[in-house]
């Protein structure tokens, strides 16, 4: 049994206390009042921070909000006096607008811009430096200890070349080069090994981005020409968002749900 499944095995056996629910009720009403309680009483830069953080957890929430209130793609436009006479093939024809899609299309571009997305894992356990890089000795007495292995899977371009031993400090192992992704589409359910394009960002670091390592939670970009996507506009859909959702490193592929 995996260490920490002992309460949810003993809830599937036992059930649950008499007052549980009541409890995470009182629990859940109590949180307001020690968030404001918090923010009173910190001081200095944690107040800072802690105001900062706030703040966007609002904003967020207000445009989530917005949002869901925004009506439907598609809605009739108000009664207009046409000049002239119309066909008989045009009188109940109601004319509507796209407003939504293209609102819809211009928050998507933000989104990407600034590099927020809906993810399936908003938090990721932290890789550590030690867990990440393997220090390798180097020099004719092995004295020196500059170089860095990288022990997770990592994407490289076709066109990459490795750089001579001497300048080298980050060895990417060719066996832990991949180039290809299982992706899943959340709306089809169905799962496509496609090309990785390149490695977005990384949720350890913008380090762990620029040298293209993958490990959990990790944003690529994923070829989808093959899948016939098209925009509003009718454009063909080349590059897409996926977030990977095992451990590469484990299970000797990259398993990822598509960013739709």
């Amino acid at each position: 049994m995996p260490q920490g499944d002992y309460i949810q095995q003993h809830r599937k056996r036992h059930g649950y206390r008499l007052d549980h629910f009541e409890r995470e009720r009182k629990r859940i009403a109590r949180e307001p009042h020690k968030r404001s309680q918090h923010a009173q009483t910190v001081l200095g830069g944690k107040a800072k921070r802690y105001a900062r953080q706030r703040f966007a957890e609002k904003a967020q929430m207000k445009k989530t909000l917005k949002m869901h209130e925004e009506s439907s793609s598609r809605r009739k436009v108000d009664d207009e006096v046409h000049e002239g006479a119309i066909p008989s093939y045009l009188l109940d024809r109601e004319q509507t607008t796209r407003a939504k899609i293209i609102s819809n299309s211009i928050k998507q571009k933000r989104k990407e811009k600034a590099g927020k997305w809906e993810v399936p894992l908003p938090k990721v356990r932290p890789v550590a430096e030690d867990e990440m890089f393997r220090v390798i000795r180097s020099g004719k007495r092995k004295t020196k200890q500059w170089k860095r292995m990288i022990t997770k899977v990592t994407f490289v371009g076709p066109s990459f070349t490795r750089k001579p031993p001497k300048y080298e400090r980050f060895i990417r192992p060719s066996g832990l080069r991949f180039t290809k992704a299982h992706v899943t589409h959340p709306e089809l359910k169905c799962t496509f090994n496609l090309e990785i394009i390149g490695v977005k960002k990384n949720p350890n670091g913008p380090m762990y981005s620029s040298l293209g390592v993958i490990t959990k939670g990790t944003i690529i970009e994923v070829n989808v020409s093959e899948l016939g996507l098209v925009t509003p506009a009718g454009k063909v859909v080349w590059g897409k968002y996926a977030q990977v959702t095992n451990n590469p490193e484990n299970d000797g592929c990259i398993n990822a749900v598509l960013l739709v």
